[in-house]
């Protein structure tokens, strides 16, 4: 029903204050002496007359509780749900099925039924304390009386509900996992930045952004984004809820949005006999008595195996519990139950949605992704004009790794959907993985100005600028700054997505400041030692290592030769540099650094590497130099240009913008050790994922 306006208590001349019932009617409650005159209380003011009821509010109460039920709420409140119910059902006309059909108007608290609590309401006891958007869809003109209409044809799910899975895409059950795409273009799973890092000397970019002023009128200006919804999204988060219309839409889509926030329907004509029990054991779920629920589900499932909403209302208490337990146990039944919920003939179409959307979710939150694809194309197939169901699937391809098909399923979006943000993010990121870097560039920007859910994201801001300054598009620093100002980056020039917070940021260290004083001093020390192995290590035909793979390269050659990768060691890698290694196997800083690296870079004359960041704040980088020409070779990280000495080690964090240039005459070969940012703790150094 319309939400209920609560009205001003207006002080009378009587000394009693009028307060509108949910019946339409107005009762009289006594005013209260002093300052409080004014206000509503329960049992009146000072001297007051007491609480009247008009007699149709006195009549609902009595049909739905009873007699004796009424007087208890009124003056006891020991009444609970049971018992009312079990007093209603002893009506021969049994008025707690047929009134509670007919008076949903009547049903403040949004639990489906007519109880203590709506009685309390109803009598003026208690405030209704549910949302005006809950009450607005369960006023009689939008009450949903499901028949058998609503029951979706569902074709046949196979048996073999689980599609084998690559062991390689198996996750930690325990980590929370969101998809977020690395500068590589692969998936990382990891939680972006929620907050900025605490600001500090170099995480300013008004400076930048004066300069970046001058001839502005001859740019490309990004578009700010629609602030997005911020409402909880369910487990792994749903990137497609449709945001509140603007005003200057017309009132044709304001109605089919509003259509679709319209309560679902969950109960087809046989669910409905037994609602009253459905009610009961849901109930239990929502006060968070998971045992007692999924009991009273089982029973209701070995009682009515044809319902579709006790196998779903199982599911969910399973999935519960699973939450609650940190069970992976119980999440494959509740998944098992999901499906099982969506396999019966009557299901509605609703339940159907509802059910394989949450099977496909927690699949995906298993790391079974797969499976959560194919149940993904399951729900396409039932509902072929949900777009954003076929997004969802283009996502389950890119977790995957599975670009090629993550694209078509893009495209045939955009073929369908030509404006839609979603997919044109996602589409023109496929498109710079691919190095097809000018195409890419107006599906990002256009996404993004698309203020759509899911388009807000520090990756896409960071894809876009990267193809902008690839072009020479001096407008990729507005869109960073875009991009700060929405909390994606630090600062314009440190544009890291996986950090900790609260690190020190500046592009430049000493050894000093990073605490690691006897690491440099070993580098320093037994550099020629380092370089002889090295040295023997390269392709003597073509002085290189193997390619660089990163695709940060605008031209030239750049070569590396990695000894530890996300704190293991690579292989048999060190065999080739038993002295090196053994150098730094004392070193835990550097090794065991399971968001870093360490190896060898050689670069050819002729190289250029374009302006890049790291992914993590949780790092710092240190170069030492072992065959550097004297001129030619230089690195900047934010506005300050240094070049390597033989001997000598540089340190820099590189989740700040760095670029080199290699113009030399010969080739230059360096050893790059990365290091845990001095500021993480022992236990967040060992909690955060490798990357």
């Amino acid at each position: 029903m319309a939400p209920r306006k609560t009205p001003r208590a207006q002080p009378r001349k009587d000394g009693k204050t009028a307060v509108e019932s949910k019946n339409g009617k107005r009762s009289e409650r006594g005013g209260g002496g002093g300052e409080g005159g004014g206000e509503e209380e329960e049992g009146g003011g000072g001297g007051g007359t007491g609480t009247k009821y008009s007699m149709f509010t006195w009549f609902v109460v009595l049909a739905l509780l009873g007699v004796w039920s009424s007087v208890a709420v009124v003056y006891f409140e020991v009444v609970d749900y049971d018992s009312v119910i079990a007093r209603a059902k002893e009506f021969p006309m049994n008025l707690s099925d047929v009134l509670q059909g007919k008076l949903t108007a009547y049903d403040t608290d949004g639990d489906g039924d007519f109880d203590v609590e709506d009685a309390k309401v109803l009598l003026g006891l208690k405030a209704a304390d549910r949302p005006p958007e809950e009450r607005a869809d369960s006023s009689p003109s939008s009450v949903h009386h499901e028949d058998g209409n609503d029951e979706a044809a569902v074709p046949p799910l196979v048996e073999d509900v689980f599609v084998p899975d690559d062991p390689r895409h198996d996750l930690h059950p325990e980590e929370d996992h969101t998809e977020t795409i690395d500068t590589t273009g692969v998936l990382l799973e990891e939680r972006p930045p929620e907050e900025s890092p605490e600001s500090g000397r170099y995480l300013t970019s008004s400076k930048f952004s004066q300069q970046s002023e001058v001839g502005a009128e001859n740019r490309s200006e990004p578009v700010e984004p629609q602030p997005q919804s911020d409402s909880p999204k369910e487990a792994r988060g749903d990137l497609h809820t449709h945001t509140a219309p603007p005003s200057g839409k017309p009132a044709e889509e304001k109605l089919k949005e509003k259509a679709k926030t319209k309560k679902p329907k969950l109960l087809n004509k046989f669910d409905k006999t037994i609602k009253v029990e459905i009610d009961a054991a849901e109930k239990l779920r929502k006060k968070g008595k998971l045992e007692e629920a999924l009991r009273a589900f089982e029973s209701l499932v070995e009682q009515n195996p044809q319902s579709p909403r006790a196998r779903y209302g199982r599911a969910q208490v399973e999935d519960d519990l699973a939450e609650k337990l940190r069970s992976n146990d119980m999440l494959q039944k509740a998944i098992n139950s999901y499906r099982e919920a969506a396999e019966l003939p009557d299901a509605t179409s609703d339940l159907l949605r509802a059910a394989l959307k949450r099977r496909a979710e927690r699949q995906q939150f298993l790391g079974r992704i797969r499976g959560s694809l194919a149940t993904l194309e399951k729900m396409v197939q039932i509902f072929p004009d949900d777009i954003s169901l076929r997004n969802e699937m283009g996502v389950a391809h890119l977790l995957l790794g599975d670009n090629k098909g993550a694209s078509r399923v893009f495209g045939e979006v955009l073929a369908v959907a030509p404006s839609n943000g979603f997919a044109k993010v996602h589409y023109g990121f496929i498109l710079k993985s691919e190095n097809k870097i000018a195409e890419s560039i107006p599906y990002l920007k256009d996404g993004i100005e698309s203020g759509e859910p899911g388009t807000d994201d520090g990756r896409f801001y960071f894809h876009l600028g990267d193809a902008l300054q690839r072009v020479g598009d001096e407008s990729a620093y507005r869109w960073y700054e875009l991009g700060h100002k929405r909390g994606h980056f630090a600062s314009v020039w440190q544009r890291s997505l996986y950090n900790v917070d609260g690190l020190k940021a500046q592009p430049w260290w000493t050894a000093k400041e990073t605490g690691y004083t006897d690491l440099v001093r070993t580098l320093e020390r037994n550099w020629k030692t380092i370089r002889d192995e090295a040295l023997a290590m390269m392709d003597q035909k073509t002085g290189s290592f193997v390619p660089e793979e990163e695709n940060l390269r605008e031209r030239g050659e750049w070569g590396q030769y990695t000894l530890w990768q996300q704190g293991k060691k690579v292989g048999n890698a060190c065999q080739g540099v038993p002295k090196t290694c053994s150098l730094l196997e004392k070193h835990s800083e550097a090794t065991g650094c399971r968001r870093g690296q360490i190896k060898f870079s050689v670069m050819h004359p002729g190289t250029h590497v374009w302006p890049h960041t790291g992914p993590t704040n949780c790092r710092l980088r240190m170069h030492l130099g072992l065959v550097v020409p004297k001129h030619g070779c230089k690195i900047r990280c934010t506005d300050q240009t240094r070049e390597w000495e033989e001997g000598r080690v540089l340190i820099f964090d590189d989740s700040f913008e760095h670029e080199v240039w290699q113009e030399a005459g010969s080739y230059r070969l360096i050893f790059i050790v990365d290091v845990w940012h001095p500021e993480l703790t022992g236990p967040q150094r060992h909690g955060l994922s490798a990357i």
